[in-house]
């Protein structure tokens, strides 16, 4: 049969946890676990009336605690940014715009002259700076116009090729420049910050 709640005739009683969270409960039965009746009792729509007249605050009560000790003490500020904390920020773009830094062609799962032709001729290359912290590798979008690949020979495996594309770093667009040795496929590389 189904529940017809115009005609429930059954009488509740308000509980209400440790939370202070209130609710009803029939009031011929146990409290829940848990829950402890409030001394008020009566049909269904009395109990919620008196539920919505005293349960203004609907947050339990260990979030309003909470929040009523961090409005008492309030954290600390957080510091303010000092100037190691910006040059932290700006190291890598400004660190590898300045001078030439080693780097090797990034490839995977081997790095072979074979794998390095396949990354130029797709226009995608990665470039490992090595000589940051960990690495840094970038993929690199090759500018065809601007490399250079007439000095490497790449079936022996011999000469040098140079390679430019473009990359966001840092959420600043950069040129990487870079000149790779086929023989071990490491060399020389930097960056240049894009203006505009």
């Amino acid at each position: 049969m189904a529940w017809d709640e115009d005609n429930d005739t059954t009488i509740y009683k308000v509980v209400v946890n440790h939370e202070e969270q209130y609710s009803i409960w029939p009031a011929d039965r146990e409290d829940p676990p848990g829950w402890r009746s409030v001394g008020k009792s009566g049909p269904k729509a009395e109990c919620l009336a008196y539920i919505e007249e005293v349960w203004t605050d609907m947050r339990p009560l260990s979030l309003r605690k909470q929040m009523e000790e961090m409005a008492r003490r309030p954290p600390p500020p957080p510091p303010p940014p000092s100037v190691q904390d910006d040059t932290a920020q700006e190291t890598l773009v400004k660190r590898l715009t300045q001078g030439r830094h080693a780097v090797i062609a990034g490839l995977r799962p081997e790095r072979t002259v074979q794998a390095l032709k396949e990354e130029i001729e797709r226009g995608y290359v990665h470039i490992k700076f090595t000589e940051t912290k960990g690495g840094t590798e970038l993929g690199v979008r090759l500018d065809p116009a601007a490399c250079d690949l007439s000095r490497g020979d790449f079936e022996h495996h011999t000469g040098t090729v140079h390679l430019e594309g473009g990359l966001t770093l840092d959420y600043v667009k950069v040129r990487c420049i870079a000149d790779i040795d086929l023989t071990t496929l490491a060399g020389q590389g930097h960056l240049e910050v894009v203006e505009g």
